[in-house]
């Protein structure tokens, strides 16, 4: 069974195709025209789209060395994201399907995140708890069984990538900011600064990230640190004289982060008895909050999972494995299927 996997939710224009679990290719065309605005444009991510979207699918099907007559499925992304993102995929995908007679299998992009733990070797056992950690959402998941799972906690304001990347604008890192922070966090003073770490009440399994972010702001104000266009009083280059306490400042910023999302992830671990943990999206690319789970693992004695880095960020071959998985069990969708910006992760009995 051979499935192509769309995804053009965001900024990445990716095409992928598996055949029976395997992965024969994965493109991504990464839009680097949103660096030179702090952010992502929606207007331009949605032309870049419409422009890659042809070469992309058709790199796809060559790397695979697959005709596309021989697929029996196309997987795509119809939300969570930008509109105008979606709908280049969607209505691509849509196009694909009716022209090859084959069937349509709508993908929640959080979902896909999920399962981009299944694309390599060792895969988790069920059940297994998910932390998906990105720019736009950060949650915890159980995944009790195939295509089952169960919404535990997600933000409710920032997404963890999100303050990464607010925090790197305040800091004059450029966008995306969270890499950047990760690399210069490496070698500064993660207690620096005590900045807050929001854990909410007792019982929740919620984050919020929002007040670190402010937090950040408060104190680059007050020490007239703040960046402004993109231009900061604080420098990167190896001996400036501020370079030792931008590092202490990335230091500090992702402690707090990194100890909220992992102290968050020990807690449903313990309350309900998980042997298995993985973590997706693009911030599981991080390498402290990686070192800081690993550790947590063998401290709680339970296994971790973790993307290789190609499926961290949005690609196709998360939409293509979970396409997969759908189709294999009858899963298709209709053509009136529509793109939902907003579309929420829903816990599934």
């Amino acid at each position: 069974m051979i499935v192509l996997g769309i995804e053009t939710s965001c900024d990445e224009t990716s095409a992928a195709v598996i055949d029976d679990g395997k992965i024969l290719s994965n493109i991504i065309s990464s839009q680097l025209v949103h660096q030179q605005y702090g952010g992502i444009v929606p207007e331009l991510a949605s032309r870049a789209h419409q422009r890659l979207i042809v070469p992309v699918v058709s790199q796809a099907f060559h790397v695979a060395g697959i005709n596309p007559q021989k697929i029996n499925g196309v997987a795509v992304t119809h939300g969570p994201g930008l509109m105008g993102a979606l709908l280049v995929g969607l209505s691509f995908a849509k196009a694909l399907s009716y022209g090859l007679n084959i069937p349509l299998i709508g993908i929640n992009h959080m979902e896909a995140h999920m399962y981009s733990n299944f694309i390599h070797d060792p895969k988790p056992e069920y059940p297994f708890l998910c932390l998906i950690v990105s720019g736009g959402h950060t949650q915890l998941v159980i995944v009790r069984e195939p295509l089952h799972h169960e919404l535990l906690g997600e933000t409710l304001d920032d997404a963890a990538g999100e303050a990464y990347d607010k925090v790197g604008k305040m800091l004059g890192l450029g966008f995306p900011g969270g890499p950047i922070i990760d690399k210069l966090a490496k070698e500064g003073n993660p207690n620096f600064i005590k900045f807050p770490r929001t854990y909410l009440d007792a019982e929740s399994y919620d984050f919020s990230f929002s007040g670190i972010k402010t937090s950040v702001l408060y104190w680059l104000r007050k020490n007239e640190l703040l960046a402004t266009d993109q231009r900061s009083p604080l420098s990167a280059q190896e001996g400036s004289p501020t370079c030792e306490l931008l590092k202490d400042i990335c230091a500090s910023f992702q402690a707090a982060v990194i100890d909220v999302l992992v102290g968050k992830t020990v807690r449903v671990v313990k309350n309900y008895n998980i042997k298995n943990v993985a973590i997706a999206g693009g911030v599981s690319a991080n390498s402290e909050l990686r070192r800081r789970l690993q550790q947590s693992a063998e401290e709680h004695n339970f296994k971790l999972f973790i993307p290789e880095f190609e499926y961290c960020t949005d690609n196709g071959a998360m939409i293509a494995q979970l396409g997969w998985m759908k189709l294999k069990a009858g899963i298709t969708s209709d053509s009136a299927l529509n793109a939902v910006a907003n579309l929420s992760l829903s816990s599934h009995p």
